[in-house]
């Protein structure tokens, strides 16, 4: 049964903005008392929270699909929607969160912080906001856009001041019992370990964490048996300390031999930019089990060669619980010096990220069809527009036009070779379609025609009753007159007959 997660895949799907309401105040004695079409909420937020008392990513692991409440619709009387309900995603403190492609978005290495991974849709407004003194009755309002919706990895790197690493069996899980409140799962077999443990260790008035690093054979740092898996829990850590076997029964194992490999696949591991390598970090030994006669014997043995090396070098065992008082003050030492550096060092410069206007808020892209080139209309924008427009409404389409009239839009189209009747499409997926023609010069604010509709694009052909009976006395009208002609001939023709007879 799994019991620990550190990599999981997310699939996100953030809350739809609510659509605005188109309405009209009726009154007793004011049947038409103006808009009072409400806004649309917006969508909730799916945020991740650094959270101290969250270890694993595990139920993410079971539950990977999250979505997070729509907004409400806006309704009549200037009521606006209801803001669709956040979820709030809380995972272990060190976490990495990247996208699709691997690119790292954010570090949650902060107890605490929060990070908004979907962001919500935004409420369309209602007939009330869009009204203005041009337009003081509009006939239609904007719809609610969709939220973020899409996948993002989680790579859970642990947070601990001080790593145990060293060969399976070594004795780190029972390192980190003896010295800690922590109860990790413990057995004579190697890889009983299978994910790393943390503990916390009380010397004097330090207080820091201590993991066990799990894994670590020859090779691990290519790939090898689970090293890559666990490798990257040290790279958040201050110090290392060594855990070597002394009391090893398999051949060709030595505590020598086994610091050695160590050193060399720590050595081999990228760590991100910016970070001191594995290798130049301070660096402890500790000789476990000496309180096997063989292996007190072997520790004295190579403690001087180990020592020689630049080791400070501690005989230890989690059984007797020998030597495990001056380790842990000497962990202490390591970390209190480290986090004293820390504070005197100066603070990084504060980033401060304003949000500047781009130099051109779409672009145009010319795409050859089959039948003649396609202008495809890219940007935030226009996207954005397309997504709350109505198109059954007439009166929202031509809203839509001039916006994107006053954008510049079409401006771009006739530089770029745009004819009217040309294909233009607006948006990448889900994009909409259509039969450019130029806008006229008079926008839609300056027409004085029925809510939800719009001259200028004659999308109804049926003819008005006014329209019908003018057609209709037109006719009358020409049949009387041919009727008038036919007569003045007859008569002329019979004056004609009379004369000759």
């Amino acid at each position: 049964m799994v019991t620990f997660v550190d990599r999981v895949t997310l699939h996100l799907r953030a809350g739809r903005g609510g659509n605005g309401c188109v309405s009209v105040k009726r009154e007793k004695f004011k049947p038409l008392a103006g808009p009072d079409g409400g806004n649309g909420g917006h969508g909730g937020d799916v945020v991740l929270v650094a959270d101290p008392q969250t270890t694993t990513l595990l139920s993410y692991h079971h539950s990977p699909h999250r979505s997070a409440g729509n907004g409400g619709f806006g309704m009549g009387d200037h009521r606006s929607g209801a803001a669709g309900e956040p979820v709030e995603l809380n995972v272990p403190v060190g976490t990495v969160v990247k996208d699709a492609a691997g690119e790292t978005i954010v570090d949650m290495i902060t107890p605490g912080m929060r990070f908004i991974a979907a962001q919500g849709g935004i409420g369309g407004l209602g007939n009330a906001t869009l009204a203005n003194p041009k337009r003081k009755a509009p006939g239609f309002a904007l719809l609610g856009t969709p939220g973020w919706e899409g996948d993002l990895n989680l790579e859970l790197k642990t947070v601990a001041d001080i790593a145990l690493v060293g060969f399976p069996s070594a004795g780190k899980s029972s390192l980190v019992a003896a010295v800690s409140a922590a109860r990790p799962k413990i057995a004579d077999y190697p890889f009983t370990t299978l994910h790393p443990n943390l503990g916390v260790v009380q010397a004097g008035d330090v207080r820091f964490t201590i993991a066990d690093v799990p894994g670590l054979i020859e090779g691990a740092s290519e790939g090898r048996g689970l090293g890559l898996e666990f490798l990257r829990h040290v790279e958040r850590c201050t110090a290392l300390v060594h855990v070597l076997d002394c009391a090893t029964l398999e051949p060709g194992r030595d505590p020598l031999t086994d610091l050695d490999i160590i050193l060399a696949e720590l050595a081999a591991y990228p760590v991100p930019e910016g970070q001191v390598p594995l290798i130049e970090r301070p660096q402890l030994v500790a000789l476990n089990k000496v309180d096997v006669p063989e292996g007190k014997d072997l520790a004295d043995l190579v403690r001087p060669e180990i020592e020689a090396r630049g080791f400070r070098v501690f005989e230890i065992s989690t059984v007797s619980r020998a030597g495990l008082r001056e380790l842990t003050f000497a962990l202490g030492e390591v970390v209190e010096k480290h986090r004293a550096e820390l504070a005197a060092a100066p603070a990084p410069e504060r980033i401060v990220i304003r949000p500047t206007g781009s130099e051109k808020a779409f672009t145009v892209r010319v795409e050859g069809g089959t039948y003649g080139p396609i202008f495809r209309v890219l940007g935030e924008k226009p996207v954005r527009w397309m997504q709350q427009t109505d198109f059954q409404n007439e009166e929202a389409v031509g809203y839509l036009a001039d916006r994107l009239e006053k954008l510049g839009v079409e401006t771009e189209l006739y530089k770029v070779g745009a004819t009217p009747g040309a294909t233009v499409v607006i948006g990448e997926d889900d994009a909409v379609v259509f039969d450019w023609h130029p806008t006229m010069s008079s926008p839609a604010e300056l027409m004085t025609a029925p809510r939800g509709t719009d001259p200028r694009l004659d999308l109804n052909p049926r003819r008005t009753t006014d329209q019908r009976r003018e057609r209709y006395k037109e006719r009358m009208d020409a049949k009387a007159a041919a009727r008038a002609e036919d007569e003045v001939e007859r008569k002329a023709r019979h004056a004609e007959e009379i004369t000759e007879q």
